[in-house]
């Protein structure tokens, strides 16, 4: 069993998280194979691309949503077709329903539980009413699913982080204009800490906090180990002074 440290020094994100993973040796056929067991595979497609970020080639990764229903099914799974709204008591059975490994379950059902803690306290609803939209939808069960499908995987044990830069300024979300880091991702990190960052943008998303503040078992420098595996999973943005990667690191 393995140790594994997050280096979040330009913070973290659910594609960033698998992005990492399959850089430093996850299976990407293994992962596609695993994920469809959500039978969800109708509504996304999944992308690894290996990109340069300021000098450093990482892998990216991409869920590409489709667009548009492909009626050649027939109907009988129009069902699940785009759900723009998933709640969380139906994201929990599609996991538990999957036949995972128990590991793979145990992982994914408690990031979601963390967001769904979180999301249910910001808007004052109970846990069983929470709906996920920003979060939710599909590309958030197949980077939350993915990245427990990959630790497991992997043979992940221990999970270390450093702090976690947010980021600052302001970002636009479905309910306006908020400051960052956006509500739902600082109530994920209460209790996490949080690495002050000039840069201006969202550096945490909810789901790549939710991973960390869930799944870390100590927050800070690198913990004494044989570094045997290294990957590096790019984010969506660019920035002038750093590159913006998530590094993950695996040892003994």
């Amino acid at each position: 069993m393995k140790k594994l440290y997050f280096d979040c020094f330009s913070g973290i994100s659910g594609d960033m998280v698998i992005g990492a993973l399959v850089d430093a040796g996850g299976d990407p056929a293994h992962l596609e194979k695993e994920l469809q067991k959500l039978n969800m595979e109708d509504e996304y497609e999944l992308k690894f691309t290996k990109v340069v970020k300021n000098g450093i080639t990482s892998t990216k990764f991409d869920v590409l949503l489709m667009e548009e229903h492909h009626h050649e099914h027939g109907d009988h799974d129009h069902h699940h077709h785009h759900h723009d709204h998933r709640s969380y008591k139906h994201i929990v059975e599609i996991i538990q329903s999957a036949g995972f490994t128990e590991r793979t379950e145990k992982i994914a059902l408690k990031v979601f539980e963390k967001i769904g803690i979180a999301e249910g306290k910001i808007h004052d609803v109970p846990l069983e009413d929470v709906h996920f939209h920003e979060v939710g939808a599909v590309d958030s069960i197949i980077d939350i699913v993915g990245a427990a499908i990959l630790l497991d995987q992997l043979n992940i044990e221990t999970i270390f982080s450093s702090a976690i830069p947010v980021g600052s300024g302001k970002i636009h979300i479905d309910h306006g204009i908020y400051p960052v880091p956006a509500p739902a991702t600082l109530e994920i990190l209460r209790g996490v800490p949080i690495a002050a960052s000039e840069v201006k943008g969202e550096l945490a998303t909810p789901t790549g906090a939710a991973i960390v503040a869930t799944l870390a078992k100590q927050f800070g420098p690198m913990p004494a180990m044989t570094v045997e595996q290294i990957g590096y999973g790019a984010g969506t943005k660019t920035f002038p002074n750093h590159p913006n990667v998530l590094r993950v690191m695996i040892g003994s």
